[in-house]
């Protein structure tokens, strides 16, 4: 098995201490209660969740499972935490008592052979045959019955096969339970470590599934698409519109910024308008075009292209987080015109300014100016204070006046510091569909090296959603294309070939 990169904290786990030694009921279920009439419906959200997780998966290369992991200071943690100390406890007392009681040791290594077996490749037949040996429940429990159940040669088993079957990641935690000598912690300890050892493995096989369940989802979805096409043939009109927007934009004149003092400044205009060319737009780049206006799409807007009508809450998260990293950078660029390229030029005061101007992004959506003013006294603030502690010159009166004064105007949306800002960004993404993020962050924009990390995050997951909505809807957005696209040869295997 590869590496897996390590995710998911140290923890407890929940589930297979808890049915270990559950007291049996007879007390009837959910499922139980519930009639014949229910399971249609509870199998409909079940595919559909499953389908929304394939699609998810298909999106997202990076995708993966984490442990929920409650934090300790909540009711939950609390709880979670009581409930284990319980059981452990018990189990030490069993083991401790004359003669040793073993029916939750039996229970627990039951579990610990399931999942052992749950670690394994179909190819792994040997493994399998010597685990179900080794750790046969019948065996144990007559081993049991007359006392001589070795917990502690089980363990050295157990912590043998899991060297074995672990990610290099694991190792050191695996290495680490050999040195604890107690058998109820060292328990304790090796199911901490399976259960990340699982996600491991849950992890792994997504990854391996993962160009499957991409072609499943495009397949799927563009299937699902056509059966909708077919009863409602008007079912592409927004999306038509959406796309000869996209091209009349490409061939609007741009105007410039009428503050512009010199040829190197950045148009304040909106960015969803591009220079005008005599030739005209390629496929691609009505597509780039189109797919960036959504992010500037108004809400009120009813007329939301059908073909992305899946994508519209991660479309409005990207847009939520693209305005906050227009922001962020605005402030960043203001503040370094008064630091000076040797205060700036320290990540750590970058960082301190990073964490000053996140903090208040919640409140900027709601009250823009309050929290731009709190931004600017805070900023101004750290600039002195940073500016004193290595020795340079300090502000003066009508400096301090200027920086508070630009950094609160980031709060108007027609600030030409935060419109550049803004367009080069939109710049950036449109990169970014053409080139791909990796070289698009290789020349950036100026005002955006300082949020590269921030950029390199937005980028992938814009890119990844337009690249998947691409593959499933290429066909209909050929079509529409060659109406709009003179001349219409060869137009389609550009826009598949994307």
């Amino acid at each position: 098995m590869p590496d897996v990169e390590e995710k998911v904290p140290l923890k407890d786990p929940g589930d297979a201490e808890c049915r270990s030694c559950k007291p049996e009921t007879s007390a009837p279920t959910r499922e139980d209660r519930s009639g014949p009439e229910a399971h249609p419906a509870c199998l409909k959200d079940t595919v559909d969740n499953v389908s929304k997780l394939s699609n998810k998966i298909g999106m997202n290369h990076d995708f993966h499972m984490e442990e929920k992991v409650s934090p300790p200071s909540s009711l939950t943690g609390k709880v979670k935490e009581t409930m284990h100390n319980a059981f452990w406890d018990h189990l030490k007392e069993q083991l401790s008592a004359t003669p040793p009681d073993f029916s939750c040791a039996l229970e627990l290594l039951k579990e610990i052979k399931e999942i052992l077996l749950s670690l394994l490749l179909p190819r792994q037949s040997r493994l399998q045959s010597e685990i179900e040996e080794a750790l046969d429940t019948e065996l144990l429990r007559r081993k049991a019955e007359h006392g001589a159940l070795n917990v502690p040669l089980l363990s050295k088993y157990i912590l043998d096969m899991m060297t074995l079957l672990c990610a290099p990641v694991r190792d050191e935690a695996v290495q680490k339970l050999e040195n604890i000598t107690d058998p109820v912690l060292l328990l304790r300890g090796i199911f901490q470590v399976l259960g990340l050892m699982k996600m491991d493995m849950v992890n792994y096989t997504i990854q391996s599934l993962q160009p499957h369940l991409q072609e499943h989802s495009i397949q799927h979805e563009r299937a699902t698409f056509q059966e909708l096409l077919n009863k409602q043939p008007s079912l592409l009109d927004h999306t038509t519109k959406w796309l000869t927007q996209a091209a009349a934009d490409l061939t609007t004149p741009l105007p410039t910024c009428p503050d512009a003092s010199d040829s190197a400044t950045v148009a304040c205009s909106s960015p969803n308008k591009a220079v005008g060319s005599p030739e005209p737009p390629s496929p691609t780049m009505v597509l780039s075009q189109g797919f960036l206006n959504l992010l500037l799409w108004d809400p009120a807007n009813e007329e939301f292209p059908e073909t992305l009508l899946m994508d519209r809450t991660r479309l409005r998260e990207l847009e939520s987080q693209l305005h906050r990293l227009t922001v962020l950078a605005s402030v960043l660029l203001v503040a370094s015109s008064f630091s000076g390229s040797v205060l700036f030029g320290s990540p750590r005061f970058v960082d301190k300014l990073k964490r000053i101007t996140k903090n208040l992004m919640a409140e900027f959506d709601s009250r823009p100016e309050e929290a731009m003013r709190t931004v600017s006294e805070q900023v101004s603030q750290e600039i002195h204070q940073s500016l004193k502690k290595m020795g340079l010159a300090a502000l003066s009166g009508d400096n301090t006046a200027s920086l508070l004064g630009q950094l609160q105007n980031i709060a108007k949306k027609e600030n030409c510091v935060r419109s550049v800002i803004d367009q080069r960004i939109h710049l950036f993404l449109k990169c970014c569909l053409v080139l791909g993020v990796q070289r698009s962050l290789l020349d950036l924009p100026g005002g955006l090296t300082v949020i590269e990390a921030e950029l390199a995050e937005l980028g992938q997951k814009f890119v990844s959603l337009t690249h998947h909505n691409q593959k499933v809807f290429g066909p209909y957005y050929t079509e529409i294309l060659k109406t709009l696209i003179p001349p219409a040869q060869a137009l389609e295997a550009e826009v598949e070939s994307l």
